[in-house]
């Protein structure tokens, strides 16, 4: 009876990392750029090490987004990425995000930075791309709410994201 559950729960899992995942009906890039703090990510080959991480958007003149992400390598020593979001046409929280020449080749024309989840006073966001394997978890501060924290770890997972797989970087308020 037991490898049946744990068989339909995958393919629960399944079906829902194959629908679509839905993005923010708005976006207001004016109130979006600006300092970002990373409270929980997936973590990948181009963050692994990293802590203390951040990223700061500028909205520029052209309708694009200069991305500079930083943060602090296990052995101390800073790392910044610098890069560029371009807005997808009819979707206002879908970009494509790239970091040098070859990311720009490779990026899908549907963008790969889709805002998931923010808050009215954009206070917090939560950023994915469709196939479930991308995740992060945005402050404006450096801590997020313990009740923000985890309805944002069940809504991802109601997505069908991996929280399992989530690395928490800095404490809540209440952990401190």
């Amino acid at each position: 009876m037991m490898w049946l559950r744990i068989w339909l729960l995958c393919l629960a899992a399944a079906v829902q990392a194959s629908e679509p995942l839905p993005t923010v009906p708005a976006l207001d890039l004016s109130r979006y750029q600006g300092d970002w703090y990373e409270i929980a990510r997936l973590d990948h080959w181009f963050q692994r090490g990293c802590t203390q991480s951040s990223a700061l958007y500028r909205l520029q003149d052209d309708g694009t987004v200069k991305v500079t992400n930083r943060c602090v390598m296990e052995d101390g020593k800073p790392r910044e990425a610098l890069g560029q979001a371009v807005p997808v046409p009819e979707r206002p929280a879908r970009f494509k995000v790239s970091f040098g020449f070859f990311s720009r080749l490779f990026t899908p024309s549907d963008g790969n930075y889709w805002v998931i989840a923010l808050d009215d006073d954009y206070r917090w966001a939560m950023v994915g791309h469709p196939n479930r394997q991308y995740l992060w978890i945005l402050s404006r501060s450096p801590a997020l709410d313990d009740g923000i924290r985890e309805r944002l770890s069940t809504q991802a997972q109601a997505l069908g994201f991996p929280v399992g797989a989530l690395r928490w970087e800095n404490a809540a308020p209440n952990a401190r």
